[in-house]
């Protein structure tokens, strides 16, 4: 800026200097500003959840993680009981790590 004086008194001049507009906002045009204003909030409340529950997240996949290191009875009846879950609802059943996937493109041949 080379002349801080000139542009904040010209500034000041067009905010005192101006007359009120009396114009008419229709009610779609502070709907549309609500709408957005509740996406934009919206928005942000998802990325704040998000970005605290993460570590609780994390910490829940550790703990179920260890359970099933360690062989925990409880661990292992809820694997039954999520397995019985999904084939009752006609899913595929899981696969345990030790059997090859036929349809794994990369599987030695």
């Amino acid at each position: 800026m080379r002349h801080p004086t000139l542009t904040a008194a010209s500034l000041v001049l067009a905010l005192t200097a101006s007359e009120a507009a009396f114009a008419y906002v229709g009610p779609g045009a502070g709907l549309s500003l609500l709408g957005a204003l509740w996406g934009l909030i919206a928005a942000l409340g998802a990325a704040v959840l998000f970005v605290i529950l993460w570590p609780l997240r994390q910490a829940r996949k550790r703990r179920q993680a260890k359970r099933v290191a360690t062989h925990d009875p409880a661990a292992e009846a809820e694997a039954a009981r999520v397995a019985r879950a999904r084939q009752s609802a006609g899913a595929a059943p899981l696969r345990s790590g030790s059997e090859p996937n036929p349809a794994d493109p990369h599987r030695a041949r």
